[in-house]
């Protein structure tokens, strides 16, 4: 198995990269554009209120090839389905793309979903025709509702956005993963290349990230870091590890030794 061949299939578009990249928080345009080559991502998000739609002025849309990246307009800042679901029309009607990463938030202060208004926009999205990649909260139920309303992925968070945690409850994603058929995609929280690989190892299909790369003392090595530690956790989840044991357990062989 090699990357080229191990694709990631969301809403029926394939992939080669399973990390994907936020585009905020970066020092410059410049540096947003670096990191994202660097990072081999495919799949780029944009949040849709913070970028010049009518590019009457200077915007990230100028300094990255939109034939090379798939945009995946966020509704980042929405607290209510109404405002979420007015955000993807606006990006859709704008040209961006109706594969759409939807967010509803609950309060500025933990950016936890409100899952309550982010089911109730997962309806009305997907049954207007957008492929909905839904952040939502580290909970099978609501991963598997999620899944029953069409979404095209699930996107549980690993910590909260921005904390740099790492993966708080592994064992809920694995209760996820087993769970649901549609891609599961460890979405905020990561703050190392380990994070990634873990994510990774647990079977995830992929990893979405922004501070981790963009507010590194070097975003540009950070973003080249996790692009290694995506393809080796994913490796290694397909190697398959060895179990684990409590004793030791001798790695050369103690048959035919003289005596």
């Amino acid at each position: 198995m090699t990357q080229a061949t191990d694709k990631l299939i969301i809403g029926g578009r394939e992939f080669s990269s399973r990390l994907m990249v936020g585009t905020g928080k970066y020092a410059s345009f410049e540096q947003t554009a670096r990191a994202l080559e660097m990072s081999g991502a495919e799949i780029i998000t944009v949040a849709v209120r913070r970028v010049n739609l009518d590019r009457s002025k200077e915007s990230l849309l100028d300094y990255i090839d939109l034939k090379k990246y798939t945009l995946l307009p966020n509704t980042a800042g929405c607290y209510t389905a109404d405002d979420a679901v007015r955000t993807c029309r606006l990006a859709r009607e704008a040209g961006m793309s109706d594969f759409v990463k939807l967010e509803v938030l609950g309060d500025e202060k933990t950016l936890f979903p409100d899952n309550e208004e982010l089911l109730k926009a997962a309806k009305i999205l997907v049954a207007e025709g957008f492929t909905v990649l839904p952040y939502c909260s580290d909970d099978v139920i609501v991963c598997k509702k999620l899944e029953d309303l069409g979404c095209a992925a699930v996107m549980p968070l690993g910590a909260p956005i921005g904390s740099g945690l790492g993966i708080r409850n592994p064992y809920n994603i694995r209760i996820i993963l087993e769970n649901v058929s549609v891609p599961v995609i460890v979405d905020a929280g990561v703050g190392s290349a380990s994070d990634a690989a873990i994510a990774m190892e647990l079977g995830c299909a992929g990893v979405l990230m922004n501070t981790a790369i963009a507010c590194a003392q070097d975003p540009i090595a950070m973003a080249e870091a996790m692009k290694l530690a995506v393809i080796a956790g994913r490796l290694s989840f397909k190697a398959g590890r060895i179990p684990r044991k409590l004793y030791a357990n001798a790695s050369s062989p103690l048959d035919g030794l003289i005596g």
